[in-house]
């Protein structure tokens, strides 16, 4: 299914408050925008909404990631151990995965984030198996947790 049937991801949004719904659905487009032919891989996770853009149907393959919890979303890096960050804006301490807390759009730092996105890409494409990319554009719903932890 492509970006505009968002079906699946209305329903799995419901229980969040409107706020940290209009958050998820503006960082939605704005990486639309930016990557129009990755793939949106939903998990409806047993303690978040995680929405991963990956150059494939595979979450090996993302390249960064919104998680949607009750009171904010993190946005995030799956490799971002792995790109330059001058500024020092991720947080995380594993090995790999970096995201920085949004709780407002007015705060995002978009010119930054598309700079950390562009080598996050790059990063992903060069690690792209040849011809490992089959879908182009997709929403794609990976998982639907039968017991979840989240807002009612």
């Amino acid at each position: 299914m492509p970006k505009e049937d968002t079906k699946d991801l209305t329903k799995f949004l419901t229980p969040f408050p409107d706020r940290v719904k209009e958050l998820t659905l503006w960082l939605r487009e704005f990486l639309w925008d930016l990557y129009p032919g990755c793939n949106e891989l939903l998990y409806d996770n047993y303690n978040a909404l995680a929405i991963a853009f990956a150059l494939s149907d595979k979450a090996s393959d993302a390249f960064c990631s919104i998680a949607v919890y009750s009171k904010h979303v993190n946005f995030g890096f799956n490799r971002g151990s792995e790109i330059a960050d001058p500024n020092k804006i991720l947080n995380g301490n594993g090995s790999l995965y970096r995201y920085i807390t949004v709780i407002d759009k007015k705060d995002f730092p978009k010119t930054y984030i598309r700079k950390l996105l562009k080598e996050a890409y790059a990063n992903s494409l060069a690690r792209l198996k040849s011809g490992k990319q089959t879908l182009k554009g997709q929403t794609v719903t990976k998982l639907i947790s039968p017991v979840q932890r989240r807002p009612k």
